[in-house]
């Protein structure tokens, strides 16, 4: 496509976008989210916030917590893993390669890679160490390097796990290591052609015998076809020791992060919903993972709410759809997920930390924040609380976009930002030094 024809697109879609007005905010959140009729138009409104350095301001925490940057100029942080004596693995990278098909999808891609950092990518893990208990993490290294766009991350009994876009590898590890000591074992190939979502999240499963790999679906809503879209827009279930998977949960657009829930052992994730229904549909949302679930994608959402779109229709399918737990808000692209433990204070004890990476297609954005969602009796309830914000700033700017959000079990929670290329931890105020980006 023509520079001159892809700016003139451009200017189409603002322009489309300006007409459409401020879009509508109804209560989205929770287990029945206000669900609005569908727009179809030309193009979707278009909208990134400009990135801007962080200087002197950190993101804002709430009233006893502290935030500090504990690395920065990394190369693309998505997801972190806390290890036994408390080091933190950093996956860096940046994946996909998925030809675009229309000219929105060009349009789309111009407008989201200016969201984004120019940052080179890691295709790495990287290890922090706070040697003394200071909160400082003075020893910075590579663990791992050469690696394929990592993304998920979970250890099991000396076996390091780490979720390529192409495939499950593994690593040998013992407590301390600061550096693998050779290549890692291929588990499983993981489906990489076109990969038009790429990332590849994963979770253990509480006794450590499978892993949870979540595939992202090859399109928006079918349009390279269902060829495509084989063994994608689901989670898989990976025999550690064998690799052997299968499907556990289909019907999932993109789960881009999965977590278990001590003590059930229940599977949880956060999936990024479909775009171009207007502003406020799909909501994007958290649920728990049912073995042998389907979740409507791409025939219908929310349960029985039939996309259009798809050709040909399956009613049987839609019939059979879960309805998600719990609603997180349309276009927020959750990316973190992970449980909470008492040592984060009484108020953020029980329930999940989500790193919402923010929109790119709303006339007013959404998401760029990290939120709480508290659990009762083992579910979702209540509004979610916001946990870490300023990311995007009063002036429209931002400054940071989480990604992957981990809760170390001695009190803190680390958060990801692909922006800024910054990893955050967020401490219970007590004995804790704010210390600020230099």
């Amino acid at each position: 496509m023509k520079r001159s024809n892809v700016l003139a697109a451009i200017g189409l879609s603002a322009l489309l976008g300006a007409c459409s007005g401020g879009d509508p905010d109804p209560a989205q959140y929770g287990p029945d989210p206000t669900l609005p009729d569908q727009q179809h138009g030309l193009l979707p409104s278009m909208n990134v916030a400009e990135p801007a350095e962080w200087g002197d301001r950190l993101p804002t925490v709430p009233q006893g917590y502290a935030i500090a940057a504990i690395a920065t100029g990394l190369k693309i942080p998505r997801q972190t893993l806390v290890l036994p004596n408390g080091d933190i693995l950093v996956a860096e990278g940046r994946g996909g390669n998925a030809p675009s098909l229309k000219p929105k999808d060009v349009i789309a891609g111009y407008i989201k890679s200016k969201g984004t950092t120019q940052v080179e990518s890691g295709d790495r893990l990287t290890l922090l160490r706070d040697g003394d208990g200071d909160g400082t993490y003075e020893h910075q290294n590579v663990f791992a390097e050469d690696l394929d766009a990592p993304y998920g991350l979970a250890l099991v009994d000396g076996d390091l796990y780490v979720a390529n876009q192409d495939a499950l590898v593994r690593f040998d590890y013992r407590d301390g290591q600061t550096r693998a000591s050779g290549p890692p074992d291929k588990v499983a190939d993981l489906p990489s052609e076109i990969n038009h979502h790429w990332t590849k999240a994963l979770a253990a499963s509480a006794d450590g015998r499978f892993l949870y790999v979540g595939i992202g679906s090859n399109s928006n809503i079918t349009e390279r076809g269902m060829t495509a879209e084989a063994n994608r827009a689901m989670v898989w279930e990976v025999d550690a020791e064998t690799g052997a998977h299968k499907p556990y949960a289909t019907g999932l657009r993109n789960p881009t992060a999965l977590a278990i829930q001590p003590g059930s052992g229940t599977l949880w994730a956060v999936v990024n919903e479909r775009d171009e229904l207007g502003p406020n549909l799909v909501p994007d949302y958290l649920t728990s993972v049912r073995e042998g679930g389907f979740y409507g994608w791409p025939y219908s959402y929310w349960g029985q709410h039939v996309d259009p779109r798809v050709r040909p229709q399956d009613p049987q399918k839609v019939a059979s759809a879960i309805v998600p737990d719990y609603s997180l808000g349309s276009h927020v692209a959750a990316l973190g997920l992970d449980f909470s433990v008492p040592a984060m204070g009484a108020r953020f004890a029980h329930g999940v930390f989500v790193g919402e990476h923010g929109s790119w297609n709303r006339d007013e954005p959404v998401g760029y924040k990290v939120i709480f969602v508290p659990f009762r009796n083992g579910r979702p309830s209540g509004e979610p609380v916001d946990f870490v914000t300023g990311f995007l700033g009063d002036d429209g700017k931002t400054r940071g976009r989480p990604v992957g959000v981990t809760v170390d079990p001695r009190g803190a929670l680390i958060v990801a930002d692909d922006l800024s290329n910054t990893v955050w931890r967020v401490t219970p105020a007590q004995g804790a030094a704010t210390q600020r980006l230099r």
